[in-house]
C-alpha cells in the first residue's frame, strides 16, 4: 500500500509544483536527465548481475519490439486508407510504439510486486525499449519526417548511452558470475531508488490538457491500440498460445499495457513528426493508462 501511495503522491506532487510555480518551467529536463543517466543505470548495475539468466528472458525483452514492430504496420495500413500524412504516420508509430517502461512501469511494477519485480523491468526498459527506440524508432523518424541518419551515427549513440554502459558491464557481471562489492552494491540500489519518486515528479509536472479536434481520430486510434489491443495480443500470446507463467510474465504483460514512452514522443517533436499529437498521446495517454493497468492487472489475476 505504501508503495501506490508514494506513486500517486509523486505524481500529483509533481503537478502541484508546476500548477504554483514552484516548480522551474523546464525543470522536468533535469529530473529526466538524472533519472535516465544516474538511477536507470544504477538499477542496471545492482539487479542485473544478480538475474538468473535462461531462455524466459526472452519474454520480457521482446515486448518493446513486438510493439513497434506490430505498431508500423498498422499505423501504416490505416494512415494511407485515411489519407494521413507521413507525419502523423510516424508520429503514432512513435507515440503508440513503445511503452513507458521506466518513468511510469517502474513505479508501477514497483507497487505492485517490490524490488523483485525490478529485474524484469530491466529486461523490458533495456535491451527492450532503449534498443528499439534507438534503432527502429530512430529509423521510423528518419524516414517519416525526410531526414536521415547513418547507421555509424545511430550506433555511436547507443554505445555512448550511459544506461547502455552500465547494462553491458552489468550483463557481463552476470555471465562471469562476478560479485559486486558490497558498499558499491548498496550505493547503486540507494541511486536506483531515487528513480520512482524523481520520475514520477517528472511525469506530473509534464502533465498538461490541451484541446483535440483535428486530432480526435488518430489520438483515439493510438491510446485504442497502445493501451487495448497490445496488451491484449501480449495477453493471449504469453499466456496461452505459449502457455507461459510466473511474476517475469505477468510484469511483461503489464508493461505491454504501460503507457506511451515520454522519449519516444521527444524524439518525434525533434523530428517535427506532428507535436501536438505527439504530445496528446503521451499527456492523455499517461493518466489513462493508469485505469486501463487496473483493468489489465485483475484480468490477469482472474483468468491466468
Amino acid at each position: 500500500m505504501s508503495n501506490l501511495i508514494l506513486l500517486f503522491l509523486c505524481l500529483f506532487l509533481g503537478i502541484f509544483l508546476r500548477k504554483v510555480k514552484l516548480f522551474p518551467k523546464n525543470g522536468h529536463l533535469a529530473l529526466n536527465a538524472f533519472v535516465v543517466n544516474i538511477s536507470l543505470s544504477s538499477l542496471s548495475l545492482y539487479y542485473i548481475p544478480k538475474i538468473e539468466m535462461n531462455w524466459q528472458v526472452i519474454f520480457p525483452v521482446a515486448v518493446q519490439w513486438l510493439n513497434i514492430l506490430l505498431a508500423i504496420p498498422f499505423f501504416v495500413l490505416i494512415g494511407r486508407k485515411m489519407n494521413w500524412s507521413k507525419g502523423m504516420i510516424g508520429a503514432l508509430i512513435l507515440g503508440a510504439g513503445l511503452g513507458n517502461s521506466s518513468f511510469i512501469g517502474i513505479p508501477v511494477i514497483h507497487a505492485l510486486y517490490g524490488e523483485s519485480g525490478m529485474k524484469t523491468v530491466m529486461l523490458v526498459d533495456q535491451p527492450g525499449g532503449f534498443v528499439a527506440l534507438f534503432t527502429v524508432g530512430i529509423a521510423v523518424a528518419n524516414y517519416f519526417s525526410g531526414g536521415r541518419s547513418s547507421v555509424k551515427e545511430t550506433i555511436l549513440k547507443i554505445v555512448k548511452y550511459p544506461p547502455f554502459i552500465a547494462f553491458t558491464i552489468a550483463v557481463l557481471l552476470n555471465i562471469f558470475s562476478l560479485q559486486i562489492p558490497t558498499d558499491l552494491d548498496e550505493v547503486f540500489a540507494k541511486l536506483g531508488a531515487t528513480t520512482v519518486p524523481l520520475a514520477l515528479v517528472s511525469v506530473g509536472s509534464q502533465l498538461r490538457w490541451q484541446k483535440f479536434e483535428s486530432e480526435k481520430k488518430p489520438l483515439v486510434l493510438a491510446l485504442v491500440f497502445k493501451l487495448i489491443l497490445f496488451p491484449l495480443l501480449i495477453f493471449i500470446l504469453y499466456f496461452f498460445i505459449f502457455n507461459q507463467r510466473g511474476e517475469m510474465i505477468e510484469i511483461s504483460f503489464l508493461e505491454a499495457g504501460m503507457a506511451p514512452m515520454i522519449t519516444a514522443g521527444i524524439i518525434a517533436n525533434t523530428h517535427n513528426l506532428q507535436p501536438k499529437l505527439t504530445n496528446l498521446i503521451i499527456g492523455i495517454g499517461i493518466p489513462l493508462s493508469f485505469i486501463t493497468l487496473a483493468f489489465w492487472y485483475f484480468v490477469m489475476k482472474y483468468f491466468v
